[in-house]
Formats: structure tokens, sequence, C-alpha cells
């Protein structure tokens, strides 16, 4: 299969090389830095099970998409407009557009963009990019994606390359679940520039946590979705399978780069203000995060 990653950080490294590395014809869709160093040395693709440098194609063009039978489309949650719109032309007709973003409405943004089919994901994976070319996996890797008529395919595709792949009739819910956990560590990870395993054992950010968690539960009903399992449990699940885990808005402030939070706790405020539900731990959050990003 040809496959196009539009946007390809961590998240998008790690799946394009993990597609790559059981065969299908990869092409990475990147910053110049990255693009660079997986031409010259291929990507080195660092997990918990191996540490390997994996040949594939790379381009900072988003024209590399053409011919691509199935797209992931890893942007930040801020540029889904423009990067489907860079992408629009290029695509073939029945080319399968999957969403591995942040946040609960990028597959929809997308739909309203792109005739093609979109497939909504929930994404579950530690990574960081380490270095141009060089993404370090933390943990997990799981995908829960949206039924369609093409996602059998797809998923048989994901679960050959050694990525754990569900079909959901409620990825809306699995969305929101993500989201919600999102909000209950990523800005406190990125305020005090820990990951998520020292980050649970500082003094009353249990309590914190809790609170951030009820807020969004709060919202998420109000909203109408249902909610799948324990979602306590899940959040403080985070904590173990990914105690070494810096947040992605941890990354973006650390880089000096805007990050997500309009998307995360700022959706949580923005969906609350509108549902008539109160959030002020999530409110305080996004409010310091955008201080940072304002510096």
């Amino acid at each position: 299969m040809k496959i196009a990653v539009m946007g390809a950080g961590a998240v998008g490294c790690y799946y394009g090389g993990m597609l790559a590395r059981a065969g299908h014809d990869v092409v990475l869709i990147g910053r110049p830095q990255h693009v660079e160093a997986v031409e010259r040395q291929g990507l080195r693709l660092e997990t918990q099970t191996f540490d390997e440098r994996i040949r594939v194609s790379a381009s900072t063009e988003a024209s590399a998409v053409q011919g691509a039978q199935l797209v992931l489309f890893c942007v930040k949650s801020t540029d889904t407009e423009s990067g489907a719109a860079a992408i629009q032309s290029h695509l073939v007709p029945d080319a399968l557009v999957l969403s591995l973003q942040n946040g609960v409405e990028n597959a929809d943004r997308l739909r309203a963009l792109l005739p093609q089919e979109v497939i909504a994901a929930a994404v579950y994976v530690g990574t960081e990019m380490a270095g141009p070319g060089h993404v370090r996996h933390h943990g997990r890797g799981e995908l829960v994606i949206e039924r369609s008529k093409a996602s059998d395919d797809v998923a048989r595709a994901l679960i050959a390359a050694g990525v754990p792949t569900d079909i959901s009739d409620n990825v809306r819910g699995a969305l929101w679940a993500k989201l919600i956990t999102n909000c209950a560590y990523n800005a406190l990870s990125a305020i005090t520039q820990l990951p998520y395993g020292r980050l649970v054992k500082g003094e009353g950010v249990t309590v914190v946590l809790r609170d951030l968690v009820d807020e969004c539960v709060a919202v998420a009903k109000a909203d109408g979705v249902t909610l799948p399992g324990d979602l306590d449990a899940a959040v403080r699940k985070i904590a173990e399978t990914a105690a070494g885990q810096y947040s992605s808005t941890a990354q973006d402030l650390a880089r000096g780069k805007r990050s997500e939070i309009d998307h995360l706790n700022g959706l949580i405020v923005r969906r609350g203000e509108a549902l008539g539900i109160a959030t002020p731990a999530n409110r305080l959050l996004h409010s310091i995060v955008k201080l940072i990003e304002s510096k």
C-alpha cells in the first residue's frame, strides 16, 4: 500500500515507521530538518523492543501525498484547515484519510474540506522526536478507529504492522476519553516541564487531576457523549504506562512552539460555557499555558 504521513512529527513518524517496517511504501511529509535526516540516514525508530533505521521516503511538500491510498493526517489541530487545503488538490479520489490528531473535532473539520473518506481515530501512544529523523517510543501504540466501509482493511494493515487496532462504533466517546486524559496531564506537564510519573507524585496533584477530570466528564455528559470504560482508572494508568513521557504540550512549549491547548482544556472551557457548566480548573490551566506561549 502507498501511504503518506501528513505532518510527520512524533506520532506520524512512529506509525509511518511501523508501516514502512512492515513493507509498505511510506512517504513522510514534515519539516526540513527531519526530512533531510531521513533522506540521509533513514528514520531511526527507537522503541522498547527494537532500535532500527528504516528506509523511507520523505518530503517537505504536501504534493507528496499524490497517489497515496492511505493518508495518516497528523498535523496539529491548529493546522487542520491549512493542512487539508495543502493536500486537497493532490489526493486521489479514492484516498482514505485517517485523522491521528488530538482533540474531538478534527475529523468533522476535515470532512467539511475534503471529498475523500475521513476516518477518526483515537491514538494511545507515548512518543517524542529525540532528534532530526529520530523518533523515540515510550509506550503503548494502539489505535481505536471509526467504523466505515474501509476500516476493516485499514485495521488489518495496521495490525499486521504491529499496531494494535480496534474498530469502534463509539469513536466519539473514545476521542472524548482521550481528550479528558490529555486535559488532565498535558497542561500540568507543560507548565512544570515534568513527565507524568513524577508529576503525579507532586503535593495535591491527584486532587487537581480529579477536579480536571470531573469538569471534563460533566461537560461531556451535557454534550451527549457516552464515555467508555472506567475513565478514572484510565487516567491513573497513564502515569504508570507512560511514566517517562512529557506531554505534547510540554514538548511544544519547551521548543517555543504554539501548542494545541485551545483544542484541549480550551475546548472544555468553550463547551462548558455553551452548556452552562463551570470549568475553573481547566480555565486556569488553559490561561497559564497561553501566558507561557505569549512570553
